[in-house]
């Protein structure tokens, strides 16, 4: 079946049909990830938007349930430039077809995914349409289009009511903090699907209670954090400032999450007393931005984001260069930063956006990237530890 991708200045693409039988409005985003399709998929922070991967071939390896980021995938649109469907993994469950229908997500392959890819760098992010209408009506689409906008999705993402998840008693029964798998293709064939890890990581965070505030979190983070030893409780991106310090945690984690970080008024005012205490704060992605707007910086929109599993970052501190997990499409703006409220930390390389800041006078450090991968290099996994010794130490103190 034939399919379309409109862009509301007026491209259109013509390719076919993949995923579920729906029509979209949503904005139009790339990802430069070679692998991690279903890590992508399933990350809360492409809510409100269709992803384009760059990468020519997606879906190889098929769906494996074990490597999901969240309970479902959160794209409106999946967009490829060849999809498999016959994958090549003794670990596969499903083919991405079928993800792809059984969770109602539309998509086009057989586009020119590179060309997509060059208006969207040339021109910015815009809005567009997946539509297997073959008498579409542009004049009348491209008004909607550029009325779309991805709304407050924070609290679409978020879990219902917290939980918790405990710290693992060794590194083997969390499997690697990566989240990745590590598996004998004997082991599978028996049935036997427990992860076998290589190393065991020492406990430094044995008997550290975390709150971690759900703004569309991966679920690598509060693993990471597990797998450190830390007894982390997940809760719900509305509560209050005054239920999570009531709880006395050791330390506060702020999610990463989708969605303009200026919508989030009600979240923001928790956050600044959050900040207010002195509780240690580390705080990622999308929880970075909203620190920084709950201090008195601000943001803006980027051209066209950062997404995707090679982007370089360099910590002023120490000058060295890690290669991190980003999918962001908003950033601090250092020209308005208070130096005696906070500091950069991390820039990008490419742009010399800003990637982290380090906040003066407090137990708070926060980073644009995603330390926990999933997909994506594992350069930066330290700041967890980094995290862990903070707390340590304000516990001793």
């Amino acid at each position: 079946m034939k399919a379309f991708l409109i862009l509301e200045d007026g491209t259109v693409f013509e390719g076919t049909h993949i995923g579920a039988q729906k029509e979209i409005i949503s904005e139009i985003v790339f990802n430069t990830s070679m692998a991690g399709y279903l890590e992508v998929l399933t990350d809360p922070s492409y809510a409100g938007q269709a992803v384009c991967m760059t990468y020519p071939l997606i879906g190889n390896y098929g769906v494996c349930n074990e490597d999901m980021e969240s309970k479902k995938p959160w794209p409106d649109g999946f967009i490829v430039r060849e999809l498999s469907r016959l994958p090549s993994n003794f670990r596969c469950d499903k083919t991405i077809q079928e993800f792809l229908e059984e969770n109602g997500v539309p998509g086009i392959a057989g586009i020119d995914t590179r060309a997509l890819t060059k208006i969207l760098r040339e021109k910015g992010t815009m809005n567009g349409m997946i539509t297997t209408n073959e008498n579409y009506n542009i004049e009348e689409i491209i008004p909607k289009l550029k009325a779309y906008t991805t709304g407050k999705v924070v609290e679409i993402v978020t879990c219902d009511k917290k939980y918790e998840l405990k710290g693992s008693e060794s590194l083997a029964d969390n499997g690697p903090i990566s989240g990745s798998s590590q598996f004998k293709r004997e082991d599978y064939e028996n049935g036997i699907r427990e992860k076998k890890p290589s190393m065991v990581r020492e406990l430094n965070g044995k008997g550290l209670k975390v709150a971690l505030l759900d703004l569309g979190a991966k679920d690598n983070i509060a693993r990471s954090l597990a797998a450190r030893g830390c007894d982390v409780t997940v809760y719900p991106a509305l509560t209050s400032a005054e239920e999570i310090i009531a709880s006395n945690p050791d330390g506060i984690m702020l999610s990463n999450g989708p969605g303009d970080p200026k919508e989030c008024t009600s979240i923001i005012a928790e956050i600044k007393k959050l900040y207010d205490t002195e509780i240690p704060i580390f705080a990622i992605c999308l929880g970075h931005q909203l620190m920084a707007l709950a201090t008195g910086a601000d943001t803006f929109k980027m051209k066209y984001g950062h997404r995707g599993g090679n982007h370089p970052v360099k910590d002023l501190e120490t000058g060295r260069v890690y290669i991190s997990s980003q999918n962001h499409g908003y950033v601090v703006d250092m020209d308005k930063l208070d130096a005696k409220v906070a500091t950069p930390a991390f820039i990008n390389v490419n742009d010399g956006t800003n990637e982290g800041l380090s906040y003066t006078g407090k137990n708070i450090f926060t980073v644009q990237f995603h330390p926990q991968a999933c997909p994506g290099p594992q350069d930066s996994g330290y700041l967890f530890d980094r995290f862990i010794t903070m707390m340590r130490r304000e516990r001793n103190a």
